[in-house]
């Protein structure tokens, strides 16, 4: 069964024939066409999501993990808004979604009917490319059929080669409800064209070779997007010194993984700090976390900053001077070997280790606090899982541990924002193989609480709420925090807890106040797959900030 409208036809068609399978959607009248069409295909498998801001999230997660397109359908009007925040990290992250929105006819546009907006352009900023379709009544309008399937395989093409959203104005005239057995339309074949590979330009091999301070930076990748083998090789070369970030999915005895804890104890000793200073920065992967390599490269200037991948390249430290666009694994195999000697690597690496050795005093005395329950959540989870991290504090801390090898950790990185992110981690679990955990902020939570409104939640999905009763982080930064004006408009306080929702929405919950409490609630949460699980931890909302900026102090 298809709807007859021709239009709806083609989308559905087009989209089965370049295997766009995972079709979310949020309930709605002008969107039935594609909402019938795409239910009544065996082929699409369909979701169905009434919060579009969640909806759009989840789709998300799922095309994390595909790394395949992901459509969205929903109504007209501002259904097709609330998807903007997942529009715009599927913009930074470079992650494949198709946005299709339901509209009413252009001369139906601004007369007054209801539930009617400007639709066409709306994600114009954050968008790599956008269309609207042409209205189709007769099949003997060849010139509008033509245009359409142009336009879809444009919109499909470009989700997937450049990696983002792709937003489809589809508008519909009543009746809507209509369904025939079988399409009176058939897609014309296209062929797609494989990128090519390129080449390191010499130039950049004669500025590797005479650089004798080069710092790599892993920022958010993929799993296995380089080896044991690639890592071997760059820090061979005593010239390299390279840093991970928690979202880089990295693991090497050579390879400094917690940036804060490098440059935290040293960034006010200017002699210290300025021998880090490289001269040559190479950036893989994504959004960088870490806002103190940001200032400290953007104040010690290196002279060249190349971006390796085919992820975005941005100008971070204003030093940008190409965009090297190949696998990096392909980068690492095609550099020359370098000349002259250094001690760059060996010298930091050898630094960075004496702090891993001083720190393990503090992290064993240190008081419950946020900081101690992400050491214990760090130490005790299990192997081979999915890790979703969410925003602000949690990613933050995530990054001054050591991550464990066979974790996939992802974040919303691209935005960096706290909306969605519960959101995301369910479509990612949804898709995934592995089972998934999740840890995010209260504030993150629960912002993001319709989540939870999903029937599609795997039984081995497991929640961990760092609850300090508001947003924490805004305790870590500068400025009098004892006062109304902070509690209330910054860190915004309260005394929820998840645990009316979580039974409202059929998960279990745990809950901890304090660090003897944590093993026996920590052990039954993990062991238990027969439904989803939530582990809310309460941390001293007065204590976490002193606790973490006492540890940076603890390691000059």
């Amino acid at each position: 069964m298809i709807s007859d409208i021709i239009q709806a036809q083609q989308v559905v068609l087009l989209f089965k024939q370049r295997a766009v399978q995972h079709i979310v959607i949020s309930p709605g009248s002008r969107n039935a066409p594609l909402t019938l069409s795409f239910s009544e295909d065996p082929f699409f498998t369909c979701y169905s999501i009434v919060d579009e801001r969640c909806a759009a999230h989840f789709a998300l997660g799922i095309a994390q993990q595909l790394k395949e397109p992901v459509a969205v359908v929903c109504t007209s009007g501002s259904a097709l808004l609330n998807y903007y925040p997942a529009v715009t990290e599927a913009y930074y992250s470079e992650i494949p979604l198709i946005v299709l929105s339901a509209d009413r006819p252009p001369h139906k546009i601004d007369i007054g009917d209801g539930q009617t907006i400007k639709q066409q352009h709306v994600y114009a900023n954050h968008i790599i490319y956008d269309t609207q379709l042409e209205m189709i009544e007769k099949l003997d309008d060849l010139e509008a059929i033509t245009t359409n399937e142009r336009l879809i395989h444009k919109a499909i093409t470009a989700s997937v080669s450049q990696n983002g959203p792709v937003h489809i104005n589809v508008p519909f005239e009543e009746p809507l409800y209509n369904i025939i057995e079988k399409a009176i339309i058939q897609p014309s074949q296209t062929s797609i064209k494989e990128n090519e590979v390129a080449s390191i330009p010499q130039k950049f091999q004669e500025q590797w070779g005479k650089a004798g301070r080069k710092l790599i930076i892993l920022s958010t990748l993929n799993p296995n997007v380089l080896s044991k083998e690639d890592l071997d090789l760059l820090t061979a070369d005593p010239a390299v010194l390279i840093m991970s970030e928690v979202s880089c999915n990295i693991n090497h005895d050579n390879v400094i993984w917690g940036i804060d804890t490098l440059i935290a104890p040293i960034e006010k000793d200017p002699e210290t700090i300025a021998y880090l200073q490289p001269d040559m920065v190479i950036t893989i992967g994504g959004m960088i976390v870490s806002k103190k390599i940001k200032q400290f490269l953007r104040k010690f200037e290196p002279q060249h900053h190349y971006h390796i991948g085919h992820r975005r390249a941005y100008d971070t430290f204003f030093k940008l001077s190409g965009h090297i666009k190949m696998n990096p694994s392909t980068w690492v195999a095609q550099l020359e070997p370098s000349t002259g000697n250094s001690d760059y690597g060996a010298y930091w690496l050898a630094f960075f280790k004496t702090y891993v050795e001083k720190r393990v005093s503090y992290l064993h005395n240190m008081p419950w606090s946020d900081f101690k329950a992400f050491k214990l959540l760090f130490e005790q989870l299990p192997n081979n899982i999915v890790l979703q991290l969410g925003n602000s504090s949690t990613i933050r801390y995530a990054q001054l541990f050591p991550m464990n090898a066979t974790h996939a950790i992802f974040s919303n990185r691209g935005t960096s924002g706290i909306d969605g992110c519960t959101s995301t981690a369910i479509g990612a679990a949804v898709a995934g193989s592995k089972p998934t955990v999740f840890i995010t902020g209260d504030l993150s939570f629960f912002y993001d609480s319709n989540a939870l409104w999903n029937n599609y939640i795997p039984s081995s999905f497991k929640i961990i709420v760092i609850n300090n009763s508001g947003g924490g982080i805004f305790r870590i930064l500068p400025g009098d925090k004892e006062n109304h004006n902070f509690q209330t408009y910054f860190e915004t306080t309260h005394q929820l807890d998840a645990s009316h929702l979580c039974a409202m929405h059929g998960v279990d919950y745990h809950r901890v106040d304090e660090e003897h409490a944590f093993a026996k609630a920590y052990k039954t949460f993990i062991e238990d797959n027969s439904k989803p699980q939530l582990l809310e931890v309460f941390t001293p909302r007065l204590e976490n900030d002193t606790v973490l900026l006492d540890y940076f102090k603890f390691l000059k």
